[in-house]
């Protein structure tokens, strides 16, 4: 729901009696220092959540064989935090030791596989180097292929991811592709006011705004930005990807007051959500210097 607080404090009330009643090594311990870390990286506190993902994985690698599945999932979340703060080459190191677990632990078409694959494939996305997005990518959406009936969200996300490389690369007919099959899907498999449909649509917006259609991806935004509206609660942050979204084609098209209004709304959420030094808090604030 996006309520951080209230969800570190019960995880940390669960973690209090773990400590009394486990011995210090004990698996579920481990769980319980992910589960606070998952928090810390959803704030946007980083340092934390690398502390707490790093005490998961200390009693994981003690308690556990070197090639169990769940060690992997531990590196992978150290992974996902360095990721996120752009730190790539980190990113790539954990999730390469995930994967190379995953790879003599599991059948070779099993989804943590393919999870890892797309894992990897996003630190290269986020790169800019496209072309070992795709390759990882392509190797994730065979096994989902394989795996998976047709009509799967996960296949849906997989070929948004490549949808995703494409627009990156200005490839827009190859984007809009992907983009068609994957919502396709989220439209036959989820409900109406489905999260994933409105970052489906949100999607779709972006590829316009791109290029340079800003009263189609204003279409396509505002049916997202309907759904998030439904689904989720008022201070989720993906509300504020859809404000910005909706600030950013205001102000493409020289709508400036427009944009300001969606860019202040995005960022009355950042402020309630966020600590005070997060990046995205300064994001907000230059979007709306901009504007």
């Amino acid at each position: 729901m996006g309520d951080y607080s209230k969800a570190l404090e019960f995880y940390e009330k669960a973690h209090k009696i773990f400590k009394k009643a486990l011995p210090p090594n004990h698996p579920d311990l481990a769980i319980s220092y992910n589960n606070i870390g998952q928090v810390y990286n959803n704030m946007g506190d980083y340092s934390k959540a690398i502390e707490f993902y790093e005490k998961a994985r200390k009693i994981k690698e003690k308690a556990l064989s070197p090639n169990h599945p769940d060690l992997a999932t531990s590196y992978a979340c150290i992974g996902k935090v360095y990721n996120t703060m752009g730190d790539y080459s980190k990113a790539l190191e954990f999730y390469e030791k995930s994967y190379k677990i995953y790879e003599k632990a599991l059948p070779p078409n099993h989804l943590n596989l393919a999870t890892s694959y797309t894992c990897i494939g996003q630190v290269y996305n986020n790169m800019g180097d496209y072309s070992k997005a795709l390759e990882f990518y392509e190797k994730s959406h065979k096994i989902y292929e394989k795996a998976l009936p047709p009509n799967h969200p996960n296949l849906a996300t997989s070929y948004s991811n490549i949808g995703g490389v494409y627009n990156n690369m200005g490839d827009y007919s190859k984007a809009f592709e992907f983009y068609g099959k994957s919502h396709k899907i989220y439209e036959k498999a989820l409900p109406p006011n489905h999260p994933d449909l409105a970052y489906s649509y949100n999607n779709i917006g972006t590829l316009y705004k791109n290029m340079g259609d800003y009263s189609k991806a204003l279409q396509f935004y505002e049916k997202a930005h309907q759904i998030f509206e439904k689904a989720l609660p008022p201070n989720h942050p993906d509300l504020v990807t859809s404000y910005t979204c909706i600030g950013q084609v205001y102000k493409n098209m020289g709508d400036y007051s427009k944009a300001l209004e969606f860019y202040e709304k995005s960022l009355k959420i950042r402020e309630k959500a966020l600590p005070p030094n997060h990046p995205d808090l300064a994001i907000s604030y230059n979007n709306i210097g901009q504007g």
